[in-house]
C-alpha cells in the first residue's frame, strides 16, 4: 500500500520503518521539512517528502503528531479523497504534552475530536501501547503470546484496512468498534498499555454504564505519557 506518516518521532518514526519492512511505499513527511526526518527512520525504505505532496495519491495517512493540532492540517486535508483511510495515534495528555481543551475534558472522545478538527473520518490504533512496546515486542502472526492492539472506526473497510497494518508492524489487531467506543483505549482507560494476547484483550474490554463512558479529565491529566521527547513543534512527531 501507498502510506504516509506525518509526523516522525517516536510513534511515527516506529510505524514507518516497520511498514516499510513489511514491504509498503511509505512516504513521512514532517511539518519542519524532509531534513527533519531522522536518518535511522529511512533506514528500512521509507522516503522522506514535503508535507503537501505527501498526502497526495495515497491510499492511508497516519497521523502521529502532537494530540489537538489536527486542525492546522484541514487545508491540508481538504483535497484528499474520502477512500483515503487517514489513522490517528495521538493521545491527550492535558498539563503535560497539550494545552488543556475543553471539550475533551467534558467527555468528548478523544478522536472524536480529531476527526472534527480534521474535517474527516479517522480510525484510532497503534495509540494503546508505548513506543518502546512497538518498537522492540512486535513479532510475526502466529507466535505465541503476541501482543494485541485495539482498532477502533466508524467504517468498517478502513477498520479493516488499518487492522491489517496493525498485524503488519507485528501485533494481533483487535476489532474495538467505533470511534465513539475509543475511549477504552485512551489514556487510563482500561485497554490502554495493557499489553495484553488478543485472547485476554476482550477482559479489558467493559461495556460502557450510564456513569462512565469515558476516562474523566482529571484521570486523563493525571496519567503519565509514553517514553517519548516532547515534539519541537506543532505538527512535527508524536
Amino acid at each position: 500500500m501507498k502510506i504516509t506518516v506525518i509526523g516522525a518521532g517516536a510513534i511515527g518514526g516506529n510505524l514507518a520503518a516497520k511498514l516499510s519492512t513489511a514491504g509498503h511505499d511509505v512516504q513521512v513527511a514532517d511539518a519542519r521539512g524532509p531534513e527533519a526526518v531522522r536518518a535511522e527512520v529511512l533506514e528500512s525504505g521509507a522516503h522522506a517528502a514535503d508535507l503537501a505532496d505527501a498526502v497526495q495519491g495515497r491510499d492511508v495517512i497516519v497521523l502521529s503528531i502532537p494530540f489537538g493540532v489536527a486542525g492546522q492540517l484541514a487545508d491540508l486535508f481538504a483535497s484528499v479523497p474520502d477512500e483515503t483511510v487517514v489513522i490517528d495515534t495521538s493521545n491527550y495528555y492535558p498539563g503535560m504534552l497539550s494545552e488543556p481543551i475543553e471539550a475533551v475534558d467534558n467527555g468528548q472522545v478523544e478522536s472524536v475530536y480529531t476527526a472534527e478538527l480534521l474535517g474527516r473520518p479517522v480510525v484510532k490504533a497503534w495509540n494503546a501501547a508505548l513506543a518502546e512496546t512497538q518498537r522492540t515486542k512486535g513479532v510475526p502472526a502466529g507466535t505465541p503470546g503476541r501482543l494485541a492492539i485495539p482498532v477502533a472506526g466508524d467504517s468498517e473497510e478502513a477498520r479493516k484496512v488499518a487492522m491489517s497494518l496493525v498485524d503488519d508492524t507485528g501485533f494481533d489487531p483487535y476489532d474495538a468498534g467505533t470511534l465513539a467506543d475509543s475511549w477504552r483505549q485512551q489514556p487510563n482507560g482500561p485497554a490502554y498499555c495493557t499489553e495484553l494476547a488478543l485472547d485476554e484483550l476482550p477482559a479489558a474490554w467493559p461495556r460502557p454504564t450510564a456513569s462512565r463512558t469515558r476516562p474523566s479529565a482529571t484521570a486523563s491529566r493525571n496519567a503519565s505519557p509514553p517514553s517519548r521527547p516532547i515534539p519541537p513543534s506543532t505538527t512535527s512527531s508524536r
